[in-house]
């Protein structure tokens, strides 16, 4: 009895390790599976998709165009308002022109009318006062018409600055005359470089403008997708039916 058991047992002991051994083959196949597939799964998430790496390309491109557009349309609106300066202040150089134009004129009439002999008045106290008195009035009445400014009047009224008001009213008046000219001259050189510095700047920002609306325009046409080719089919000729079964022949020679 004792032999049958220990025969049994050698027997078995060899199919236990076997099958043990397969058992433990097994598991470290699937272990070495199982820390595998992680690795293969990283290393196919880590590569670009085409078409997801494209939209993101497209979406990119999209938002530049919008941002470009914001840009072009601000520019477009400076662009509008320099340009209405401009034109203001054109406007404003060609009315002190006029003034001034108006005023040499006046001048250069005073100026020849004293060639003619000033007429002769008693130099009596009475006479100096109505000379000083038409003197304020006149540089009074420039004054509120613009041609003469506060510091100016300051001037014929405290008879400083070569104001006298001893002078016959012609004279005064040639003097007020050039006077308004001059003032009138100064104007018309202010305005005229503010018409030019006013028309810089508007070139300045019709530049910056076409610029930005150009590259607007191309940034709106790169972020458009592009549409795929279309497969042109190729119609077959009709043969026509005399030709059919016809057989070639050369040319004839006449």
């Amino acid at each position: 009895m004792s032999q049958t058991a220990l025969y049994h047992f050698l027997t078995a002991v060899p199919e236990a390790a076997a099958i043990w051994s397969a058992l433990l083959v097994l598991a470290l196949g699937l272990l070495a599976v199982l820390v595998a597939r992680p690795d293969r799964d990283g290393a196919a998430d880590l590569e670009p998709d085409p078409v997801d790496a494209e939209a993101l390309r497209r979406a990119d491109l999209a938002r530049y165009a919008d941002e470009v557009a914001v840009a072009a349309a601000g520019a477009a609106r400076t662009a509008r308002r320099r340009r209405e300066r401009w034109l203001a202040a054109q406007d404003e150089a060609e009315r002190a022109w006029a003034a001034f134009d108006e005023a040499e004129s006046a001048a250069r009439r005073l100026a020849g009318a004293t060639a003619l002999p000033a007429p002769r008045t008693p130099n009596t106290p009475s006479e100096y006062a109505a000379r000083e008195r038409w003197l304020h009035h006149a540089a009074m009445a420039a004054h509120w018409r613009g041609d003469l400014t506060a510091r100016q009047l300051a001037d014929v009224l405290a008879h400083r600055n070569g104001w006298d008001p001893r002078r016959h009213p012609a004279e005064q008046e040639v003097v007020l005359a050039r006077t308004v000219r001059d003032g009138r001259r100064a104007g018309w050189e202010a305005a005229a470089e503010r018409e030019r510095l006013a028309w810089r700047d508007a070139e300045l920002a019709a530049d910056a403008a076409r610029t930005l609306a150009a590259e607007a325009y191309v940034a709106a046409t790169a972020s458009r997708p592009v549409p795929a080719p279309r497969a042109t089919s190729v119609t077959p000729v009709p043969v026509p039916a005399t030709a059919r079964g016809a057989r070639w022949r050369p040319a004839r020679v006449g």
